[in-house]
């Protein structure tokens, strides 16, 4: 359904953590994506009892929450940020705070809900939550940052 955005998305197949987008509006994303079983990141973290990192959740959580986002009110205001979005983009993560309240383990599918705080002058600030497929919260906080053109 939201295909046209997940094509604009600047990741290639090993580093794209978004499988699907449920919702979508100018204040808030839903998405979700499945933690896969052979991931590079599995093999050493940790050996024998693989974990995801969290370094992985947050770009999980940004990749949905933040420029999926980012990427859709860009389309929506055009005079945001000049031109539109002609030609493809980059996000630039500037801050994040997150909290980490239980570990996703391979296999799982989390569902990221994001929720706009302010975009403006092409810059995104928004309230992001994981959970599992349990509906358990796995990590919560305020991603910001912006999408620049390239």
């Amino acid at each position: 359904m939201y295909d046209d955005i997940l094509d604009l998305l600047p990741y290639q197949s090993s580093f794209r953590f978004v499988d699907h987008i449920s919702f979508l509006d100018i204040n808030e994303v839903r998405g979700d994506y499945t933690l896969k079983k052979d991931s590079f990141f599995y093999a050493d973290h940790f050996a024998g009892n693989p974990v995801t990192p969290g370094v992985i959740l947050i770009e999980i959580m940004a990749q949905i929450g933040l420029v999926v986002l980012g990427i859709y009110l860009m389309q929506q205001s055009p005079k945001e940020i000049g031109a539109g979005m002609e030609g493809r983009c980059v996000p630039l993560l500037t801050s994040t705070e997150v909290s980490f309240h239980k570990m996703a383990m391979p296999g799982e599918i989390v569902t990221v809900r994001s929720k706009k705080q302010f975009f403006r002058f092409g810059k995104l600030k928004c309230q992001v939550e994981m959970h599992n497929g349990r509906g358990e919260l796995i990590a919560n906080g305020t991603l910001s940052g912006f999408i620049k053109k390239y």
